[in-house]
C-alpha cells in the first residue's frame, strides 16, 4: 500500500495534481483544500489514498493525514462515494465538516453539491460517535503541543489503557499548559488522575 507519494510538482489544478517522483508523473486527484495548501509550493508529499475498483484505478492525494483520515471516514458512509467526499473536502475544510457532524447541522451538509437530505442525515447518524470519539482526525490535529512527539507517545499509550482520543485531547492541554516540560510518563500519569 502506498502511504504517500514525495516529489516535484509537475501541473496543479484545483483538481489534479501531477507529481514526479524518480522519472514516475503520477496523476493524483485532489480537493481544493489540498490545491490551496500546495499552490506555492514547487515540490509536495501527497498524503495517498489508492481507489481500486474493477474498471478503474485512482490516486486521491491529500496536504495532511488528517484530511486523509476524513475522508476515509466519509467514504465509509453507505452512499457517500469518493466523488463525494472529495466535494465535501472542497467546499468545506475539515474542521467544518467535524463541527457540522457534531452539532447535527443538516443544512450545513446538505450545502455540498451531490449530498442530499437523506445522505447528510446518514453522514450525522453514523458519523457523530466515531468523530467524538476522535476518528477520521489525526492524532497530532487534536491538540497543538510544544513537543509533538511527547503528545503522541502519550495519547497512544492512553488510547492502548482503553481512553478515547477525544477524551484524552480535552485533558492533554491542560496538563502540558502546566508542565509545558512534563516528560511522557508524567503526562500519562496525570492524565490517568484526570480520566
Amino acid at each position: 500500500m502506498i502511504d504517500y507519494i514525495k516529489g516535484q510538482i509537475i501541473e496543479l489544478t484545483p483538481t489534479e495534481l501531477i507529481l514526479e517522483n524518480h522519472g514516475i508523473g503520477y496523476s493524483i486527484l485532489i480537493s481544493l483544500q489540498t490545491y490551496e495548501a500546495f499552490q506555492l509550493q514547487t515540490q509536495a508529499v501527497a498524503y495517498i489514498h489508492h481507489y481500486l475498483r474493477e474498471e478503474e484505478e485512482l490516486f486521491f492525494g491529500f496536504a495532511t493525514k488528517d484530511e486523509r483520515e476524513l475522508f476515509r471516514l466519509l467514504i465509509g458512509v453507505s452512499g457517500i462515494g469518493v466523488a463525494s467526499a472529495r466535494m465535501m473536502l472542497s467546499t468545506l475544510t475539515s474542521e467544518e465538516i467535524r463541527q457540522a457532524i457534531l452539532s447535527e447541522d443538516i443544512n450545513r451538509i446538505k450545502s455540498v453539491k451531490g449530498i442530499g437530505l437523506k445522505s447528510a442525515q446518514r453522514l450525522v447518524l453514523e458519523l457523530k460517535d466515531k468523530i467524538v470519539k476522535g476518528g477520521g482526525a489525526d492524532n497530532t490535529v487534536l491538540f497543538k503541543a510544544a513537543d509533538t512527539g511527547i503528545t503522541e507517545e502519550a495519547t497512544t499509550a492512553l488510547t492502548m489503557l482503553g481512553f478515547t482520543k477525544a477524551n484524552i485531547a480535552k485533558v492533554l492541554p491542560g496538563i502540558l499548559k502546566e508542565k509545558p516540560d512534563a516528560k511522557v510518563e508524567e503526562i500519562i500519569k496525570m492524565a490517568l488522575k484526570r480520566l
